[in-house]
């Protein structure tokens, strides 16, 4: 994501005596879509996501930093994902956000997965990327789930430019460049309770009901979240379809912007069946 020109509006909310650190981007005029939510991956800031404005021009877009990450202080106590999609739900009323498309990457993507299932009359599509069904996934090669347990690919940007191929699957470039620039040290205790919050979770249990159309992006070099994990997906939710980013690490979504935005806003453009003809 390169040298963003639409940027967002960045401000901090009160959801609960929780402080959420906000990016919305307006769209421009009235452009009729739903607004987009995302989800970051796991201890991802906000800064990492200035690309979206340009990747989605006429739509509007919401995320935050989550607990602990980024410049939202950490919360006194460990959370579940059902508490963090009730806080989502609770900043989009302050918003005055209702229906919203749902696109999450890596944890994000859980996330993204747990927000449409308790609040799925307000979700219209989804997008998951780089993601799996929760406890059930087939895990990654050993040597990139080693170093994503190092805080350093978060303090150490040296350290991030010599791991990032065997990381995330792909060599660095540009684009990865400036992902690293931008990258903001989580809180210990924030990064902790990310890691906690999903320990025995699992869509499984109510993947059946997410009917939304949804579309499952996976990498075919990813390192971290085999591709495997999303014809899981695929098989396990009703309405979804699979594309395999080809050469595509687990950063897709920024190393291959372009093209990952562009499936992206094709399937958001689809026009969706109405309940009477699905019936």
């Amino acid at each position: 994501m390169t040298s963003p020109k639409r940027l967002p509006t960045i401000a901090t909310h009160d959801v609960d005596g929780i402080q959420l650190r906000t990016a919305r981007w307006m769209a421009p005029g009235n452009s009729g879509q739903r607004p987009l939510l995302f989800f970051n991956g796991i201890g991802a800031n906000l800064e990492l996501t200035l690309g979206l404005g340009d990747m989605f021009p006429d739509r509007e877009i919401i995320t935050f930093d989550v607990p602990g990450v980024g410049l939202s202080p950490v919360t006194s106590w460990p959370y579940r994902p059902w508490m963090l999609a009730r806080w989502t739900r609770k900043l989009l009323d302050l918003q005055g956000i209702e229906d919203v498309d749902v696109m999450g990457v890596s944890w994000g993507g859980a996330m993204a997965q747990q927000f449409a299932f308790q609040y799925r009359r307000r979700v219209g599509k989804l997008i998951l990327c780089a993601t799996t069904a929760g406890m059930t996934m087939i895990p990654g090669h050993p040597r990139a789930l080693s170093k994503m347990a190092d805080t350093r690919r978060y303090s150490d940007p040296d350290f991030m430019r010599k791991s990032f191929e065997s990381l995330y699957g792909e060599a660095v470039d540009g684009e990865a460049g400036n992902h690293i620039d931008n990258l903001l040290p989580p809180d210990p205790k924030g990064y902790v309770y990310q890691l906690l919050a999903f320990i025995g979770w699992s869509s499984l249990p109510f993947i059946r009901l997410l009917s939304m159309p949804t579309l499952v992006l996976m990498g075919d070099q990813d390192t971290i979240v085999p591709v495997v994990n999303g014809h899981i997906l695929r098989v396990a939710l009703p309405d979804a379809r699979l594309h395999v980013i080809e050469g595509g690490g687990h950063l897709f979504l920024v190393t291959r912007a372009s093209e990952t935005a562009g499936l992206i806003r094709g399937f958001l453009g689809e026009a969706e069946e109405s309940p009477q003809a699905a019936a």
